[in-house]
């Protein structure tokens, strides 16, 4: 059983060996441990510091690709290495690398295909209290359009079995987080958390500038992922709202016409009839959306074994 904790690395010089220090030598169920470092374009010492604690796999991003993008190349990187279990963790030393066994542990059982690292966000110091209640109240809007458990949905410390890291895409360039945990559940992928400690703070963030773009631009992900995976609900939900409201509209107009008064009402009729005729065609949209999401799975189905394919061959 072969583990490879992949690290995507921005300007890390300063905070990669400490990083790499903690990483464990042994873990129960394992027999092998590797690690990748995905440099996604450092101008620094970053590759030279990881070379000199005796790293050997890399992925050079041509330029600063983003998270996102160097988290998926990690992940065809580590497939292509035969990794068995994928464990992704930040280069700044935030997570606690001892807690990468509990990670593991349920891929290892069978238990999970995904697990994810809940943080004490609560208990974490530098987290602003401004902080902590948008990534309390963004973990409890993901769990309602994913329809998981998830606890911590920001946190990107986590493992990827073999059979999920063949199956996930990711099309934002934001961020892969919030992305993936939609997809696995489209996908019937089984998702755990598992509680995870933090480390102080080595940097800030430089996922975002400023809370307020974080919080847009997750809800922005979060709504397209929904699109993107549940299309006939989205579109369903959307349709049954106009198709309702035109349709208490004219019942509306029906009461005063019955009672003689429907000529000075003519406007509610017209608008009634446009939110219902509005309904009735994203009702379409919603049924074609469908037969497009069939199709886009048809197509990943080719795609996963085209990768197995792939692998076969190195």
């Amino acid at each position: 059983m072969k583990l490879v904790i992949q690290i995507p690395c921005y300007n890390e010089e300063s905070s990669l060996p400490v990083t790499l220090q903690a990483l464990p030598e042994k873990i129960a169920g394992i027999d092998e441990i590797e690690i990748l470092i995905i440099n996604d374009g450092s101008k620094d010492r970053t590759v030279e510091i990881a070379r000199q604690y005796g790293i050997k796999n890399f992925v050079d991003m041509p330029h600063n690709c983003g998270l996102a993008r160097a988290f998926v190349a990690g992940l065809n990187k580590s497939l292509s290495m035969g990794a068995d279990i994928i464990v992704n963790t930040d280069a700044d030393n935030q997570y606690c690398a001892d807690d990468i066994e509990k990670l593991v542990k349920p891929i290892l059982e069978g238990e999970a295909d995904i697990v994810i690292g809940s943080r004490p966000v609560a208990q974490i110091k530098h987290f602003s209290p401004l902080k902590k209640l948008l990534q309390k109240f963004g973990s409890f809007v993901m769990r309602i359009i994913s329809s998981t458990d998830v606890e911590d949905a920001p946190s990107g410390f986590r493992a990827f079995s073999r059979n999920a890291a063949l199956q996930l895409n990711v099309f934002d360039n934001y961020t892969y987080t919030l992305e993936t945990i939609i997809q696995a559940k489209a996908k019937k992928l089984e998702i755990k958390c598992v509680p995870v400690n933090v480390n102080p703070e080595m940097r800030k963030s430089r996922l975002f500038k400023n809370m307020f773009e974080y919080v847009r631009r997750s809800m922005f992900t979060m709504l397209r992922m929904f699109i993107i995976y549940r299309p006939f609900r989205f579109f369903a939900i959307l349709a049954g709202i106009f198709l309702v409201i035109g349709a208490l509209i004219g019942l509306r107009f029906l009461w005063f016409y019955i009672k003689g008064s429907g000529t000075g009402h003519i406007q509610s009729l017209i608008l009634s009839a446009i939110l219902v005729i509005t309904g009735v065609q994203i009702g379409v949209i919603a049924v074609v959306s469908e037969l497009l999401a069939i199709n886009r799975k048809l197509l990943e189905d080719i795609q996963k074994r085209i990768k197995l394919q792939d692998l076969k061959n190195f």
